[in-house]
């Protein structure tokens, strides 16, 4: 498990306020497959909130303490049938994140020779995020937005 300082615990429980529960545990309790989901949230989203049915407290604090300890996460906060887990996420998908976004990207094009018998020309050109590569090789922008008629025609 690892630990967090009271400041940093404070902010994630005032991050995860306004979270969903991503998983709940039923009846069954912690089978294989819940802990799997909760690492597949906890990789995807890094702070996650938990449900737990079930009237007994101390169940779900050994719930809390074995997820914690299996999945090396750190526990945030656990209210009522409510657990709150972080646990930072993985680097690659941070790079992966990063570089999502950016206005430019470079797409390479494969033009065949008109006659067939010659070698394709490749380029490589820089594409804008509003604009695509049709079949023919030619570079497209996207079509404008639709405005509704019935906004204009109300004069805004």
């Amino acid at each position: 498990m690892s630990k967090l300082t009271p400041a940093e615990r404070s902010a994630l429980r005032a991050e995860a306020h306004a979270l969903n529960p991503v998983v709940i545990i039923g009846e069954s309790g912690l089978t294989a497959g819940v802990l799997k989901e909760i690492d597949a949230s906890l990789n995807s989203h890094g702070l996650i909130k938990v449900r737990v049915f079930g009237d007994d407290r101390e169940a779900r604090v050994e719930i809390y303490e074995t997820i914690c300890a299996k999945l090396d996460a750190a526990p945030v906060q656990h209210i009522g049938k409510l657990l709150v887990i972080y646990r930072p996420k993985k680097e690659a998908e941070k790079t992966r994140s990063e570089t999502r976004g950016k206005g430019l990207r470079e797409v390479t094009i494969v033009k065949p020779s008109p006659s067939g018998t010659k070698r394709p020309t490749v380029t490589k050109v820089m594409v804008k995020g509003n604009e695509r590569v049709t079949q023919g090789g030619s570079i497209k922008r996207a079509k404008p937005r639709q405005s509704s008629k019935k906004k204009s025609s109300l004069g805004r």
